[in-house]
């Protein structure tokens, strides 16, 4: 079964850090770009981060510098290691392939607040 599962948000004040992470229970995670995506209330879905097969990364602007977007193949997790949080930041994080094809997960909420 086909299957993205969110985990590692949570609530944490302006100018700190989570790490997020992402199982896929896909078929050849190795061939396929992975991305990070959030949604923040009231807007559309937006891009965040993405991987390649061959571990090419490329940011948002808006968290360029901040974000950090990892792989670990073996395991078929995405990783999301995110510093420096600004309450611009606050949503639901979820992954997905680079093409957004595989049923969304549920996601995971991250709340940046003092």
């Amino acid at each position: 079964q086909v299957q993205l599962v969110e985990s590692g948000g949570g609530l944490v004040q302006p100018g700190g850090s989570l790490r997020l992470a992402c199982a896929a229970s896909v078929s050849f995670f190795s061939a396929d770009g992975m991305s990070w995506y959030r949604q923040a209330p009231g807007k559309q879905r937006e891009f965040v981060a993405t991987i390649s097969t061959f571990w090419n990364t490329n940011y948002a602007d808006s968290v360029k510098g901040r974000f950090t977007i990892s792989r670990d193949n073996t395991k078929k997790m995405v990783y999301l290691q995110m510093n420096s949080l600004k309450p611009e930041d606050t949503a639901v994080y979820y992954c997905n392939n680079a093409g957004a094809i595989i049923p969304w997960g549920q996601g995971t909420q991250v709340t940046v607040s003092s």
